[in-house]
């Protein structure tokens, strides 16, 4: 029934959400006002941009928005250093290898980021492809980068499954047509991801045959 399993990024395999989300909120802090994790949430998965809410609630004057990125990203690239690959990954992907599956990552995120840790990790080689949504394709809950990464791995959607931490990636699986497993984070754990197919509290609670074996019949 699973012939490929296609990956989620940002906060799946790297825990890159709350780096992102810390350092949003102080930013939004310097300008006397909020980011909660609730407004984040809503956004992951997404591309949003998060300086058109600071925007709106910012209490103080704000700089040009080249530089708030600029803010932000000195930040994120200093809670970035400590990343570890999230528990469950490698044993997933060794699953996926004994399997002789295919496997591709589907994101929302620039590929110039994706590709860039997955070097960092020296995980590049374990992936196919990568869907990204670049240049015209639109980002989840849009199916696109999913159907994209089907297409590459020459795979019909509804005989792969889609890995997701969002409700934005688990909508975009299931209009894709495919098979979905949820594994929310600690900011996505407060979101509906209730039409996946399976949830997870973790990849490392359950082996990918596991999952397969709950899938509907």
């Amino acid at each position: 029934m699973i012939e490929a399993v296609v990956f989620d990024f940002d906060g799946l395999i790297l825990d890159t959400e709350m780096p992102s989300f810390v350092s949003w909120a102080e930013v939004f802090k310097l300008y006397d006002c909020e980011l909660t994790e609730d407004d984040h949430a809503l956004t992951i998965g997404a591309q949003f941009e998060r300086i058109d809410i600071l925007k709106q609630r910012a209490r103080r004057p704000l700089p040009p928005d080249d530089e708030l990125r600029a803010i932000k990203k000195q930040r994120h690239d200093e809670l970035l250093a400590d990343m570890e690959i999230l528990p469950g990954v490698i044993a997933w992907l060794d699953d996926v290898g004994r399997r002789g599956l295919p496997v591709a990552i589907a994101s929302s995120s620039p590929s110039s980021w994706v590709t860039e840790l997955l070097d960092r990790f020296e995980l590049a080689p374990r992936f196919a492809h990568v869907a990204c949504c670049d240049g015209d394709r639109p980002p989840k809950p849009a199916p696109d980068c999913y159907i994209a990464a089907c297409d590459a791995l020459a795979v019909a959607p509804q005989h792969a499954l889609a890995v997701e931490d969002s409700a934005n990636g688990v909508a975009a699986a299931k209009a894709a047509g495919m098979w979905c497993v949820a594994v929310p984070n600690a900011l996505t754990r407060r979101l509906d991801l209730s039409a996946a197919d399976v949830q997870l509290e973790s990849l490392a609670h359950a082996s990918l045959d596991d999952v397969i074996a709950q899938l509907p019949r």
